[in-house]
């Protein structure tokens, strides 16, 4: 690994390479922190692909891309004389140090839980802080991430089952509506029944979705990371049923469903 001379060498190399793309590149000088913001989304979810796929080099690449889009952000703000990467770094280090007094003042804790709740206390009371307990969530967050950093928030401050079997009541619960409104739906006698039920149906698999993410939550499972998980599985079966049906000159549209189960056990069975 590398001294912390060649990390701070390296850091002020990027610095020198940024300002002359900046100064000489022309894709990078007409870049805003607006037509950047799309860029930085995927570079973020590629990064988190290296991450679930457990490729180091991979993981290396992508952070580096991160990397560059956060000092170009800082370069666009020094640019406007708003702040630079000085200003970005020294906010951070105090953040982090008024956040951790356990680690740079007197206060103890027992526990990582005790960190949390503590963390989400403090972040209350910053004078630029967030001074409500959800407001720290990005609205554009997508549902499935969103409600688990809402929940996980909320148990920052006290608010959470008292034991973790709890929740299984309240998952039964929000199952037993969304089936009752699904019903509602086969049974509607007129259009407007259905369209009435449709969206009682929707409000429900929304409520029996955020209790299963609570659920995970409470037994120390990522929801977002399960989900990309059997995604990442269900594609690698379909794609290796889709090229069975390929190679014997057939159309998956032709194809019985027994055909097709047998060929998905059999993807399942080599360990895709």
């Amino acid at each position: 690994m590398h001294t912390r001379q060649e990390k701070l060498e390296a850091f002020g190399r990027i610095l020198d390479i940024l300002d002359e793309l900046r100064e000489k590149c022309p894709w990078d000088r007409k870049q805003t922190n607006e037509s950047l913001r799309p860029q930085t989304i995927e570079e973020t979810y590629e990064l988190s692909d290296a991450i679930l796929k457990g490729e180091e080099h991979e993981l290396s690449k992508e952070l580096g891309d991160v990397l560059l889009h956060v000092l170009f952000y800082a370069k666009i703000g020094e640019e406007k004389q708003h702040f630079d990467v000085v200003d970005v770094i020294n906010f951070l280090c105090d953040k982090l140090i008024y956040r951790h007094p356990h680690v740079f003042a007197a206060s103890e804790v027992s526990s990582s839980e005790d960190v949390v709740r503590q963390w989400e206390m403090l972040k209350t009371k910053e004078k630029d802080g967030n001074k409500r307990v959800l407001s720290g969530v990005p609205d554009t967050l997508p549902p499935l991430l969103k409600a688990y950093r809402m929940q996980d928030k909320a148990r920052g401050v006290g608010f959470d089952w008292e034991k973790k079997e709890q929740v299984w009541d309240k998952v039964r619960e929000e199952m037993d509506e969304y089936q009752a409104e699904l019903d509602a739906m086969a049974a509607a006698a007129s259009e407007q029944e259905r369209q009435d039920a449709y969206v009682r149906a929707e409000g429900e698999l929304g409520d029996y979705l955020f209790a299963v993410v609570n659920a995970a939550r409470l037994y120390g499972l990522n929801p977002d990371t399960a989900l990309e998980r059997t995604c990442a599985k269900f594609k690698r079966r379909f794609t290796y049923l889709e090229e069975h049906t390929i190679r014997q000159g057939r159309d998956l549209k032709d194809m019985t469903l027994a055909e097709m189960d047998a060929i998905w056990d059999e993807a399942k069975e080599k360990g895709l």
